[in-house]
C-alpha cells in the first residue's frame, strides 16, 4: 500500500499529494526506511538502463570511452552531442539508424526539436536516432554483432540478448523472475521490487575498480548529461552530489546510490515529474550527503502564478 509522499502547497494550502512507495537503505543493505509496497515487483522503466549496459560488458561489448557507455545507459535529450554518440557507435559496428528498433521521436530538449522541426513537414520530423533510448539500442545491435547473434528482432524476450539481460538482472538484484512488459522503446522490462532495484544500484556503486559494474557507474558518475541531458534531474542531482549514481525512470521511477553503498529507490504512483526532485533530495538528505545551497533549490521547486513563485513542491515533513 503507497503512503502520501510528496506535497504540492501553493498559496499557502495544500493543492495535492503524490502518494507513492520508497526505499532508503543503509552501506550494509539493510533498510533505513521502507515505505509503501518495497517488496513486490514494479515496472522500473528506464532504472533497468545500468543493468542492461552491465549485460553489454558483460557479453563483449568494449565502448571506445566512457561517453559512448554513458550513452548506452541513456534516456537521452537528443542533443546534438547525443546523437553524436549515437551515431558513432552505429558507424563503428557498420549499421544505419534504419536498423535500430527503437520508434522514430523527436529530440524531449526543446531547442533540438525546434531545430529538427524546421524545414519539416509535421509529423516528417521524427527519427529513431532522436528517440531518448537509441543509444542502449545502437550498443546491443553492437553487442549482437560482436556474438554473431541476430541483429533484427533483437528486441524479442527469446532473443539471446534479451536472455542475457534478464540473467544479468536476476543476478544483480536477487530477483525472481516474473511476466515480463514491453517498455516504450519496445524492449521488454523485467520486474523488479524496490528494495531489489537499490540493492542493484549499492552492487554498482560500490564494486571494485575495473569490473564491468563499477565501468558502468563510473561512466554515469562521470556523464551525468550524456545519460539525461541539459537541465535533467539526473544531471542537476549528480552534479549537485559528487559520487552519487542515478537513474530515472518513466512513471514516476528513481533509483541510485553513493560510493559508502547507502541506497534508494522509489515508485510515484501518479508518474508525476514534479514529484521527483523534492522526494530524491529528501531522500538524499536522510542518507547523510554534505547538504548545498544548490541541494536546497531542487528540494523546493516553485510553484508559479502569474510568472511569479506561490507555492512550492516539496517532500511532506517528516515522511522520511
Amino acid at each position: 500500500m503507497s503512503v502520501d509522499l510528496v506535497e504540492v502547497v501553493r498559496s499557502g494550502f495544500r493543492e495535492c499529494v503524490h502518494r507513492g512507495s520508497a526505499v532508503v537503505l543503509r552501506p550494509d543493505g539493510e533498510p533505513l526506511v521502507e515505505l509503501g509496497a518495497v517488496h513486490g515487483p514494479i515496472f522500473p522503466r528506464s532504472t533497468n538502463k545500468p543493468m542492461q549496459a552491465l549485460t553489454l560488458l558483460r557479453n563483449g561489448f568494449e565502448p571506445v570511452d566512457d561517453a559512448e557507455l554513458a550513452i548506452s545507459t541513456a534516456s537521452h535529450f537528443g542533443e546534438p552531442d547525443h546523437v553524436e554518440l549515437v551515431q558513432r557507435l552505429l558507424d563503428r559496428f557498420g549499421f544505419t539508424e534504419d536498423e535500430l528498433e527503437c520508434p522514430p521521436d523527436l529530440p524531449f530538449d526543446e531547442q533540438a526539436r525546434a531545430e529538427a522541426l524546421n524545414g519539416h513537414e509535421r509529423g516528417k520530423a521524427a527519427r529513431r536516432i532522436f528517440m531518448n533510448c537509441s543509444g542502449k539500442h545502437a550498443a546491443m545491435l553492437a553487442t549482437c554483432r560482436i556474438n554473431d547473434w541476430p541483429t533484427r528482432g533483437y528486441l524479442d524476450p527469446g532473443h539471446p540478448l534479451q536472455r542475457a539481460v534478464i540473467d544479468t538482472i536476476a543476478d544483480v538484484t536477487g530477483e525472481p523472475e516474473s511476466d515480463l512488459g514491453i517498455d516504450g522503446c519496445g524492449l521488454p522490462i523485467v520486474p523488479v521490487s524496490l528494495v531489489n532495484l537499490a540493492r542493484a544500484y549499492a552492487t554498482l556503486a560500490t564494486a571494485a575498480a575495473g569490473t564491468p559494474e563499477r565501468r558502468v557507474a563510473d561512466a554515469i558518475r562521470a556523464h551525468p548529461r550524456v545519460i539525461s541531458g541539459t537541465d535533467g534531474p539526473d544531471f542537476r542531482v549528480m552534479t549537485a552530489t559528487p559520487g552519487l549514481v542515478c537513474k530515472i525512470g518513466a512513471d514516476g521511477v528513481h533509483a541510485g546510490a553513493l560510493p559508502d553503498g547507502s541506497a534508494f529507490a522509489y515508485k510515484i504512483d501518479d508518474g508525476a515529474d514534479r514529484a521527483r526532485l523534492p522526494l530524491t533530495l529528501a531522500i538524499l538528505q536522510r542518507m547523510g550527503i554534505e547538504w548545498t545551497e544548490e541541494h536546497g533549490v531542487l528540494a523546493a521547486p516553485a510553484v508559479l502564478g502569474g510568472g511569479v513563485r506561490v507555492g512550492i513542491v516539496r517532500a511532506i515533513p517528516g515522511v522520511l
